[in-house]
Order: C-alpha cells, then structure tokens, then sequence
C-alpha cells in the first residue's frame, strides 16, 4: 500500500502549483510589500515563500531577497501558527538569540510575520516585517498586515490562473499546457509529428545584475518576439518561468524543429537591445525533442518538456550558444 503523503509534502506541492519560485520581480507584491511597510513602519519588508530546504523572497525591501536556507528563517516558524508570529526582542527569544540573521547581518531584533494561507488551508510563506530595533506592535499594524498577507495570495491565485505572460505576451506555463493539450488530440487524430523546442536566455541572471531589471524585462521581450517571427499560427510559445521559453511546434519532426531552433538561436545573437546603460546583445542555448509515439495526454507533455530540457542542459553544458537534440 502506497504510504500517505505527509501534511509538509501537501504544502510543498500547494506551493509549487503556483509555479512561482526563482520568477522575476513582478509589481504587484513589491506594491504590497511596500504597503506593508507603511503600515508597520519597518525598515524589512518580504514576501517570503518557504520551499523544502529554503526560504525564498518574491518581494523584499531592506534586505537583498533571494534564498537563504530554511534552518535560519524565521518565517519556517511563522508558517507553523495559524496567528501572526510577533517578536519583541529576537535575543531574548531562545528560537532565534543564536541566529545568524540575529548576532550578524541584519541584526534582527523585532520580527512580524503574518502566514500566506491558500484557500485550500496550506502556509506557504509570509508576508514578514523586521526591524534592528526591539519593538512593539499594534493590534490595528497586526490586522492590517493580516489583510495584506490575503492580497499576496489573491496576487497568486490570479497570477496561476492567468494564461497570457503580462510581460511578454507569450502564453503562460498553464496556458501553454492548455493548449499543449489540443494540439496534442489533434496529432493523436491525425498521426502528425509534434516537437519541442526549449530555450533559455544565457547569463540572464548576470545581465539583470549588471543593467537591472528593466533592461532585464526588454531582452525577455525582444526574445519573445524573435520566438513570434519563427513560428506559425498553428505552433504555440510559452514563457515557462524567468528567461526560459518553450516552443511547441505542430506537423514537425524533431530534425524540422532543430532546423528552426538553428534560425532562431542566430535571429537572437543578432538582437541588440537598448538599454540605459547601453547596448546590449546576448545568446541563447536550445534543446529538442520530438513526441514519443505512445505519448497521451499530460504525461506525454511532460515528458517531452522534460526530455527538451535535459538537451538544454546538455547545451548549456557544452557552451551556450548552441542546439541539442534530445537521443530519446
């Protein structure tokens, strides 16, 4: 008998149905941050979600975001409450008096942290406030950043829902399975090949840090658009999630889509993107994958992601700049 899934790995899957984590900064929860942190009058301000063995900050202010391991979070406890975590004086709490995060860099004394419940009754993060100063707070702070924490998953809900990229236009991972779906009957139907090709923006991470987000947001937007030159009406593009695509192709084997992902990966070496600190070309690194032939429905799909993916690796691997094709 197949053992039951524990309540953790139920909250884990609540939080990966989001398909949120490592995604750029979006407006939205850096406004609610903000709001946060006018109501609290702190100088850190997150929303922070809590992965297995991580905490993860779609939103920060005060403090650099990104990940750090869940052992010194202080927002792994906060998910553990059904109320708000408040702490007056981290060093006169035996939780947190020999964090890193309390004896070093921040220095955190105060810490607020109010849970990101989903509507299926899953904490998968917070909505977390910090100050270097001991401190109280009021009820009036308390419930304000309670509702707040509710816009944060109302902002997930509507973001995991949506089926167009704001950004780039591109359908979204869940509107390109959508579709996927579709297109995949109608190759079932007619016996017709179906290919993927899956790319990735090299460096992209370097180029966000050394030009900034919004040049960043341009060079997703002008690879979407060279993705639109190459495709036809009948072929689907997603944005998957950061600065990888995925590119569905109807009628097409896997040697047609390497054809295509060869004329794409030069169109994008010749994109020069304008930015505030000037111009700004970059590369891209391709993986293919054909439909197995006994391939159904969403598992099918996901297969052939994945088999895409594992020849994007091996691009990457070899050198960026450069197309593989899957062996299986």
């Amino acid at each position: 008998m197949t053992p039951p899934i524990s309540l953790e790995e139920q909250r884990i899957a609540a939080l990966h149905r989001y398909d949120v984590l490592d995604t750029p900064q979006e407006e939205n929860f850096e406004r609610i941050a903000r709001l946060a942190q006018a109501v609290v009058q702190a100088p850190i301000v997150a929303v922070n979600l809590i992965d297995r063995d991580r905490q993860w900050s779609k939103a920060a202010i005060g403090f650099p975001g990104g990940s750090l391991p869940r052992d010194i979070s202080f927002c792994t406890h906060a998910i553990e409450r059904d109320i708000p975590l408040i702490v007056a004086d981290a060093t006169e709490d035996r939780r947190f008096a020999h964090n890193p995060m309390v004896q070093g860099e921040p220095g955190i004394r105060f810490y607020l942290g109010v849970p990101l419940r989903t509507p299926d009754g899953f904490h998968i993060g917070t909505l977390c406030a910090a100050d270097a100063m001991p401190r109280e707070v009021s009820a009036e702070q308390v419930a304000m950043l309670q509702d707040l924490a509710r816009l944060v998953v109302d902002a997930l809900e509507l973001r995991r829902m949506a089926i167009t990229d704001s950004l780039t236009g591109l359908q979204t991972r869940r509107g390109f399975f959508q579709e996927a779906r579709r297109a995949l009957e109608q190759t079932r139907r007619y016996g017709h090949p179906l290919s993927c090709v899956m790319l990735d923006i090299d460096h992209f991470k370097a180029i966000n840090d050394r030009y900034g987000h919004p040049a960043g947001d341009r060079l997703l937007c002008a690879v979407a658009g060279q993705c639109r030159t190459v495709i036809r009406a009948a072929d689907i593009a997603g944005r998957l999630g950061g600065e990888e695509f995925a590119l569905l192709l109807t009628e097409t084997d896997g040697e047609g889509a390497a054809a295509l992902a060869e004329r794409l990966r030069r169109r994008i070496s010749r994109t020069v993107v304008e930015t505030e600190a000037g111009s700004l070309r970059v590369t891209a690194s391709f993986g293919i994958a054909a439909l197995a032939p006994e391939g159904r429905g969403d598992a099918a799909i996901a297969a052939l992601l994945e088999a895409a993916d594992r020849a994007l690796y091996r691009a990457k691997a070899g050198g960026r700049d450069r197309v593989e094709i899957s062996g299986e």
